[in-house]
């Protein structure tokens, strides 16, 4: 079965390459110009991964409040921004949201094909391991790699797909350093060093509300990051 793509943008014209591109790539896709075709959408079922712009016609921040509206119904599902808003601010507060990727709309065609194939790879590449290898247990932690699902202290974690996949780079070799490009690299995104820097500490916060004293990740200055609990 072909995998659903919802794509909500307001500008018609990028609406259509991008809904014609995907459809040409096998992806069933459907196309909403505004947030409330959006809602009404996502309320009668959820796609395999949504491409959201910032500005929606007159709510310039109806692209944020959609990717709330739907990590809180969905913990894996991925969520991309693609938007002409080029700045930082806008970037982390996308990503603090639960995005998974933030491009901007200079990416051309074949750029924005990859990164959507390699989310999509990720979750395909679960289902392809061995039954005794889609659980690790480090410690107080437990990912299952078939849920996708991190527990601490035997509570989930709410992690989007992308800090699922730093937090399984990491917990991989406990004790060893992953450079920001390695975490890049496992997740399958590329974003800049400072946007690393918000994953992690967005990953730390969360791990913070089981724990508060939580502290299994370290920054190794200049370095990476490492899982120190074993």
């Amino acid at each position: 079965m072909a995998k659903q793509i919802v794509i909500v943008e307001d500008e018609p014209a990028i609406r259509d390459n991008y809904t014609e591109m995907l459809t040409r790539q096998g992806y069933q896709v459907n196309a909403y110009a505004t947030k409330r075709d959006a809602e009404n959408a996502f309320r009668q079922s959820i796609p395999d991964l949504v491409l959201l712009d910032i500005g929606l016609g007159d709510e310039i921040e109806g692209g944020f409040e959609l990717c709330r509206q739907l990590r809180q119904k969905s913990e894996t599902l991925p969520i991309i921004f693609l938007t002409a808003r080029d700045n930082d601010f806008d970037t982390i507060s996308g990503l603090r949201l639960g995005a998974d990727d933030y491009l901007t709309k200079d990416i051309s065609l074949p750029h924005l094909s990859a990164r959507i194939s390699a989310l999509f790879r990720r979750v395909k590449a679960i289902d392809n391991k061995p039954q005794d290898e889609k659980l690790i247990m480090v410690s107080q932690l437990q990912i299952n790699l078939e849920r996708l699902e991190i527990k601490w202290q035997e509570t989930n974690v709410d992690l989007s797909l992308t800090e699922f996949w730093m937090v399984h780079s990491l917990v991989r070799h406990p004790g060893h350093v992953k450079s920001r490009e390695q975490l890049m690299d496992d997740a399958s995104t590329v974003v800049d060093d400072s946007t690393i820097t918000s994953h992690i500490k967005r990953i730390r916060q969360k791990f913070s509300l089981i724990e508060k004293e939580f502290d299994c990740i370290e920054t190794i200055y200049g370095a990476g990051y490492r899982w120190r609990c074993h």
